[in-house]
C-alpha cells in the first residue's frame, strides 16, 4: 500500500504489523480528535459531563455510524468492546433449564465462554455445530436449519469469524430463526468497515461491533444494536441515574430508556467513542472503498507468495475468507513458540489452534505494503520451512 496512508499511523516501522484484526490501528488524525475529547473533558468536567451536553454528542455518533451500519440510530448505544456487548446481551436474556443456545465450531474463545457461564447459571444447554468446509452458503444454512429444534431460544453466530476469518452468510439463516421466535445474536466484532452492513436488512435481534479494528477508531469505541422490540429485555451492566425501572419512554435524560440506561453509567471517558465521526470521515477522505479493494488483492498476493516459498496455504478461497483477512495453515506446530519467533524477526501475527489445525491469520490494512508480506516469507521460511 501506499507510504502516503502508512505515514498516517503510529505503528512502529520496524515491525512488519500483519495483525490489524486484533486490535486495529488508530490513524493519527483520528488520535488528535480523540486527544481533543480527553482535554475538552478535562478543561471543564462538569459541564462535559453535563446529560444534556453528553446525549447531544452521543446522538450525533449514532447518527454518524447509523447511517454507516444501515441503523437507526435510536437502536445504537455504545459499549466499549464487542466482547462486553455480547456479554449484556447474553447475560439478560431469561433462559430456562433446557433451553438451546446454537451456536458453531468457529466462535470466538472469549463469547464461547461467556455462554458457558450464562448456561451454568440459568440451566441452559449449548449445542455446537461443526460447519463444514470448504464453506459454502447453501450447506451453512441447510446445517445451521436442520439443528434447529423446538428447545433453540437463541441462535449465536459470527458475522466475519475470528479463528478462521470466514464471512459467514447469515441472511437465510437469520430469517428462518426470526420466523421461529429464536433470538438472533451476531458478533460482528470484525465486520464493522470491513464488509458491507445493512443491519436493519439483516433483521437481527441484537448485533454486537467493534469500531476500533476496521473502522479504526480508538480502543473504546463499539457498538450494541438492539431491534426496538428487543431493547427492553436488556439490563445494563451498571444501573445509574439513567435507569428507569419502569422502561418507560423518554427515560430520566429525555432520549429514549435504551439510550439512557446505557448512556448514563457514571463516571466514563466517552472520548473514544466521540471520535468515531472522526475515524468515518479519516475513511471518507482517503477513498476507502478502492484502499479496501487493494487490500485484498495484496492480501492474497502475499498469501501466494507465502504458498509459493513455504507450501503454506490459505485454508478458505477469496470467495468465502474475509476481504481482508486471510487465514493460513500451518504444520503441526507450537504455534505460542512460533508467534514469538516471528515477532523476534519483526513480524507481527498472531498464530494458533483452531479445532486440530495450526493457523496463521494475516490481516492487510491500508498501511500494508508488498515488502512487509515479503518479510513474513523470509519469517516463516526461515522458522517453518527452512
Amino acid at each position: 500500500m501506499t507510504a502516503d496512508l502508512a505515514r498516517h499511523f503510529l505503528l512502529d516501522p520496524a515491525i512488519a504489523f500483519l495483525n490489524h484484526g486484533s486490535y486495529g490501528a488508530c490513524p493519527r488524525p483520528v488520535m488528535e480528535v480523540y486527544r481533543h475529547w480527553q482535554e475538552a473533558l478535562e478543561r471543564q468536567p462538569v459541564a462535559f459531563m453535563e446529560p444534556s451536553h453528553l446525549a447531544a454528542r452521543f446522538a450525533e455518533v449514532r447518527r454518524a455510524l447509523g447511517a454507516e451500519l444501515g441503523a437507526a440510530p435510536d437502536d445504537l448505544v455504545w459499549v466499549t468492546n464487542a466482547t462486553a456487548g455480547l456479554n449484556i446481551v447474553a447475560r439478560s436474556l431469561d433462559l430456562r433449564p433446557g433451553d438451546e443456545i446454537l451456536t458453531t465450531d468457529h466462535e470466538y474463545a472469549a463469547l464461547t465462554r461467556t455462554w458457558a457461564f450464562v448456561a451454568s447459571r440459568t440451566g441452559a444447554v449449548i449445542r455446537r455445530v461443526c460447519v463444514p468446509l470448504p464453506l459454502d452458503g447453501n450447506s451453512f444454512t441447510d446445517t445451521l436449519r436442520a439443528a434447529l429444534t423446538e428447545r433453540t431460544r437463541v441462535l449465536f453466530l459470527s458475522h466475519v469469524t475470528s479463528a478462521t476469518a470466514l464471512v459467514f452468510p447469515l441472511e437465510a439463516i437469520v430469517a428462518e430463526a426470526r420466523a421461529r421466535g429464536i433470538v438472533t445474536v451476531i458478533d460482528g466484532a470484525h465486520a464493522p468497515g470491513h464488509i458491507a452492513l445493512d443491519l436493519a436488512a439483516l433483521g437481527a435481534d441484537y448485533y454486537v461491533g467493534n469500531c476500533h479494528k476496521w473502522l479504526m477508531a480508538p480502543k473504546g469505541a463499539a457498538f450494541l444494536h438492539a431491534k426496538a422490540a428487543a431493547q427492553r429485555v436488556l439490563v445494563p451492566p451498571v444501573i445509574s441515574h439513567g435507569w428507569t425501572e419502569l422502561r418507560e419512554n423518554p427515560g430520566p435524560f429525555g432520549g429514549t430508556a435504551f439510550q439512557d440506561a446505557f448512556q448514563f453509567q457514571g463516571t466514563r471517558d466517552p472520548a473514544a467513542w466521540l471520535a468515531v465521526p472522526a475515524a468515518l470521515r479519516f475513511r471518507a477522505d482517503h477513498g476507502w472503498p478502492e484502499v479496501a479493494a487493494r487490500c485484498h488483492i495484496l492480501a492474497w498476493e502475499i498469501a501466494g507468495r507465502v504458498a509459493g516459498a513455504t507450501g503454506l496455504r490459505p485454508l478458505a478461497s477469496p470467495e468465502t475468507s474475509a476481504p481482508q483477512m486471510i487465514a493460513i495453515r500451518l504444520p503441526e506446530c507450537d504455534t505460542a513458540a512460533l508467534h514469538l519467533a516471528l515477532r523476534a524477526r519483526g513480524v507481527e501475527i498472531p498464530c494458533y489452534r483452531w479445532r486440530d489445525i495450526c493457523l496463521a491469520r494475516l490481516s492487510v490494512q491500508g498501511y500494508t505494503c508488498l515488502d512487509d508480506g515479503d518479510r513474513l516469507v523470509a519469517a516463516l521460511h526461515a522458522e517453518i520451512a527452512g
